[in-house]
């Protein structure tokens, strides 16, 4: 039975429409992956024998997003706004000169034939809706063993494994995260062949790589992700200074769980599906700078360093992938802080509540618990600071400022660099609690910055 959604009735309609203008149309690939297994596809995608032209012909609202390929999205709307359904031609693909797009497409009347140019066996699925609403099996057409596959867990390229890949390299990724999402294995033939291939992968635009590996880290199956990634020899092709984590020993007195790399596999374990992609990607580096670092000193292991030399570090991946600004700046604030818990129970007040206005905190947190869980276990530390800053009220991290620079020229001091001494001190002393009224913050910077 498909779940009834406005994604699939829109996919339905537009099957209907397609077939009562004498074109052959079936639900293809993931979706029907998705219903085999049980789960609500996200959405859903239709493949036809009806050219492109014949597509945008046929229905009123359409969007030829990527016809040169034999794609176009077609627009159903209601009351609620529109759906839109990929509906894709039949199609065989010429030769992959870059090792991601075909050079050429050559459109067919032969659905099997489109299903034999797909990447792996469980997305070479396609279902006729019409066929028999209440027995989803008796409606799949498989050309290529998908449905056993489907069965036995097994995540299997279609034809020759070489050839899959050389034609798009995505796909080795793809094929590491759909092992690591569903549970599944990497056929041995095609395992074998991302292993040779890997190197390969560089074809691949960074920004496709960088999405691919955050879709590993935020769909619930992180720590397998990685570990696949790492025995098919992709994670040193795409993320050499993760893979330089392996064997990376650490003090067993505080990382009684083994190397860096076993460590950072923990944290990974712990990801919830759909987390923060910044608190995902904060996980896997926080500790990526302890490998340049490592140093076995007399009384024990060290890392001096490894949080400064990881900020670098990060921000080169970050760099390279070209994350956002945005996305940058938190992934970097996480690696940057996550040892500063150690200290929170010595802090100041003042440095107390700067620390909690880190921007989304409550990332900062979440990191430090699944460090110490990766670790000693000890929670000591994150219990301290979680209690404290749930409890401080908000216009007591970030209080009204009692003077600025206006009031200090108006006391005679001159607009100057020291101006941001003045406040900063002005501001902690208020943290602090020693003073609260603007006058009392006048006379402490009269007693501490004489105008001379």
């Amino acid at each position: 039975m498909v779940p009834e959604s406005r994604q699939f009735e829109a996919a339905l309609q537009g099957v209907k429409e397609l077939r009562a203008a004498g074109h052959e149309a079936y639900l293809a690939g993931g979706c029907v992956r998705d219903l085999l297994l049980g789960h609500i596809p996200q959405d859903y995608d239709v493949a036809t024998s009806a050219t492109p032209d014949a597509v945008l012909n046929l229905f009123k609202r359409t969007f030829a997003v990527g016809a040169h390929f034999g794609v176009v999205l077609v627009a159903d709307n209601d009351e609620e706004g529109y759906i839109t359904t990929e509906v894709a031609t039949f199609r065989s693909d010429g030769a992959y000169s870059d090792g991601r797009h075909p050079d050429a497409v050559r459109y067919t009347q032969s659905a099997e034939e489109d299903v034999r140019r797909r990447d792996f066996t469980i997305n070479g699925l396609l279902l006729d809706p019409l066929q028999s609403a209440n027995d989803l099996r008796a409606s799949v057409i498989d050309y290529v063993g998908g449905v056993a596959d489907l069965d036995a867990g097994i995540i299997r390229a279609i034809g020759r494994p070489e050839a899959r890949f050389e034609e798009d390299r995505l796909r080795m990724l793809r094929g590491v995260r759909f092992a690591a999402r569903l549970g599944f294995d990497l056929e041995p033939a095609t395992a074998a062949a991302i292993r040779q291939l890997a190197p390969r992968v560089h074809a691949v635009s960074r920004e496709r790589v960088r999405d691919e590996l955050t879709k590993m880290l935020t769909e619930g199956r992180a720590r397998r992700a990685f570990e696949l990634l790492d025995q098919t020899g992709l994670l040193s092709e795409v993320l050499p200074e993760v893979a330089r984590m392996k064997g990376v020993e650490q003090p067993p007195q505080f990382h009684p769980e083994g190397d860096v790399w076993t460590h950072t596999l923990m944290l990974l374990e712990q990801l919830e599906a759909g987390c923060p992609l910044t608190l995902a990607w904060g996980a896997l580096l926080h500790d990526v700078g302890k490998p340049p670092t490592f140093r076995r000193a007399p009384d024990r292991i060290r890392f001096d360093g490894h949080v400064e030399i990881g900020v670098a570090i990060a921000a080169e991946i970050c760099r390279r992938f070209r994350f956002s600004n945005d996305e940058t700046q938190q992934i970097l604030a996480l690696v940057e802080n996550h040892m500063r818990f150690a200290d929170a129970q010595r802090m100041k007040a003042s440095t107390l509540k700067r620390f909690f206005r880190l921007t989304v905190f409550e990332q900062h947190l979440a990191l430090h618990r699944m460090d110490c869980l990766a670790g000693s276990g000890n929670l000591d530390h994150w219990e301290f600071v979680r209690e404290r800053w749930l409890s401080m009220p908000e216009e007591t991290v970030r209080p009204r400022p009692l003077i600025t620079g206006r009031e200090l020229i108006a006391a005679g001091y001159i607009p100057g660099a020291g101006f941001k001494e003045m406040l900063r001190a002005v501001e902690d002393a208020q943290l602090e609690g020693t003073i609260s009224t603007a006058e009392e913050a006048l006379q402490m910077v009269r007693q501490r910055f004489p105008k001379n």
